[in-house]
């Protein structure tokens, strides 16, 4: 063995993907992507007390549907949706993106659709992809195994941060913004219960929430907000409503059908079903009652919708 390709890494691969991710004409790559870092000019983001946030997250098993039905652009959607979705909870816009693609040998085609996914989320979530890292690692990963990371950068006022704690109290509406699907969690479960002919319907990919969020926080009137991923709705929520308060949610909203499948097939109990799954919903939102009327119009003028979906009671 003389040479780094036949102990497995492609190097001239590895160049070449970069030169296509340089190539994509989009708003959303980063003209001095493939430089040794990416930069934020925080000024020219017009804040008057800029706080930077930062979030990580992957998109877990279902990458093994998307390398099973041989559809991997939607994953790339995905793995932004979790890292900006985590930021516009918090108040803050995404600016920077930046992935991390790890794998046992580049397939230029399959690496080729996760990027346009990965640019076509960044797009949906107005940020810049500026920059990632391809490592390819033929002793760690098979040769067609891969795994995702992304990283996500955003910005906010330090004034306009949620959850807003103090100003929390029992009797709060919740408010909920439909999910796309079963989004990017519970896959462990949903895989071993749903045939695999059923399997197209989990790749839906995951809604990114940045403009109906910037909407929202745009009135001053949201009080908090928890986008629900892997431990449901009432382990979500709970990580940004004050001690003392407690979630009671009606569950009187339609659920989208595969999770019905999934309950009716695995033979999954209502309480399984709420801490694993987000049940159509993606986003949860806390306000105080004689404000959600400002924020339903918001969402009508942002068009979508707010659903109504439970109360803060003490407990």
């Amino acid at each position: 063995m003389k040479s780094y390709r036949e102990a497995g890494v492609d190097m001239d691969k590895g160049d070449r993907f970069v030169d296509f991710i340089k190539g994509i004409r989009s708003p959303a790559v980063d003209p001095g992507i493939g430089g040794f870092s990416a930069a934020i000019d925080v000024a020219s983001l017009g804040l008057r007390h800029p706080v930077l946030l930062t979030t990580t997250d992957g998109v877990g098993t279902k990458i093994l549907v998307a390398q099973r039905l041989g559809r991997l652009d939607t994953v790339g959607i995905d793995l932004v949706a979790t890292c900006v979705n985590d930021l516009v909870v918090c108040g803050a816009r995404p600016v920077q993106f930046l992935d991390y693609i790890a794998c046992g040998r580049i397939h230029e085609d399959r690496l080729q659709a996760l990027m346009h996914g990965i640019v076509r989320g960044c797009e949906l979530a107005d940020c810049r992809l500026g920059g990632g890292e391809t490592a390819e690692m033929p002793d760690v990963y098979g040769p067609d195994e891969f795994d995702l990371a992304g990283f996500g950068v955003g910005a906010a006022e330090r004034d306009g941060l949620l959850p807003r704690l103090a100003d929390m109290r029992a009797g709060d509406l919740i408010l909920g913004i439909a999910s796309s699907g079963i989004h990017s969690n519970g896959f462990s479960l949903a895989r071993k219960v749903l045939p695999v002919n059923e399997w197209d319907q989990l790749l839906e990919p995951t809604r990114i929430y940045a403009s109906e969020m910037a909407a929202l926080c745009a009135t001053g009137d949201l009080l908090a907000a928890a986008h629900i991923s892997g431990s449901g709705l009432a382990g979500n929520l709970g990580r940004v409503v004050p001690e003392g308060l407690r979630a009671d949610f009606t569950f009187d909203w339609h659920v989208p059908p595969v999770f019905r499948r999934i309950q009716q097939l695995g033979g999954v109990s209502d309480e399984e079903m709420r801490s694993v799954f987000n049940l159509g919903i993606g986003i949860a939102l806390v306000a105080h009652p004689d404000r959600v009327p400002s924020l339903e119009a918001a969402a009508r003028g942002a068009d979508f919708s707010l659903l109504r979906i439970g109360t803060l009671e003490r407990g």
